[in-house]
């Protein structure tokens, strides 16, 4: 899964990165959670309908459109890449409604036995460039008028190399994919669904941090350095950019 990332880069870093026409101002995050508001990236606007690329801050936390009651719905923060056209909740949105959720970095936890938190590790590109995730938005109305946006993050196995870490990773889409996953008038959703596969095992550098990062609200530079302590429970990959 991914549950816990970064987005850090200078806003015109990552305007220039993706395309968008917007140009928001947003600060620096070291420890996005789920619930919490999520940079991404779409062109399916209702706003305008002019197909360019927009920059929309969301929920993180996907509420499928037909939920009545998205307080009573269980938060959806990842869609497994398995079966994904043929499930209910994401059909619509894999045909209409594709993004690109932003950061330059996430956390998984490395857990040796069942109940313990574990090692949390960082993952991101060895040139230090931003990362797009495969994600999936939606746009809920509710009875009294009321709208939310949110959206989710696909995942899939993890590579030869994540796998040390954990059996999961999001996807990880190349430069050179970014417009096929947002090209919902060209690019159908079974074609799309093709995308959603591992990283190239080369693609992400990753070593441990500090457990300071599982706490939310510790929000700073300081839980992105390497774990001072010895021993981590698998070595960091070449090319970290500390």
């Amino acid at each position: 899964m991914c549950g816990r990332y970064a987005l850090n880069s200078p806003p015109d870093v990552i305007r220039s990165s993706f395309g968008y026409v917007e140009q928001p101002n947003f600060p620096p995050r070291y420890n996005i959670a789920p619930t919490q508001p999520i940079a991404i990236v779409c062109r399916d606007d209702l706003r305008t309908g002019d197909g360019g690329r927009q920059f929309r801050l969301v929920r993180w936390g996907y509420v499928p459109s037909f939920v009545k009651d998205w307080s009573h719905h269980p938060l959806i923060i990842n869609a497994r890449a398995d079966g994904i056209t043929e499930k209910r909740s994401f059909r619509a949105a894999l045909m209409r409604r594709r993004c690109l959720v932003v950061a330059d970095a996430y956390y998984e936890w490395r857990r040796t036995q069942p109940g313990v938190v574990g090692t949390p590790f960082l993952f991101r590109r060895p040139d230090g460039r931003p990362l797009a995730f495969a994600g999936l938005h939606e746009r809920w109305f509710g009875a009294d008028g009321s709208e939310m946006e949110t959206a989710c993050i696909v995942t899939t196995e993890s590579n030869a190399a994540v796998i040390a870490v954990h059996p999961r990773m999001p996807v990880v889409l190349d430069d050179n994919q970014h417009e096929a996953w947002l090209d919902v008038e060209g690019v159908h959703a079974e074609a799309a669904a093709k995308l959603l596969v591992p990283a190239n095992p080369d693609a992400l550098d990753f070593f441990a941090v500090s457990p300071a990062v599982n706490k939310v609200g510790n929000d700073d530079p300081s839980i992105q350095r390497p774990a001072l302590s010895p021993g981590s429970p698998v070595p960091a990959r070449q090319g970290c950019l500390f």
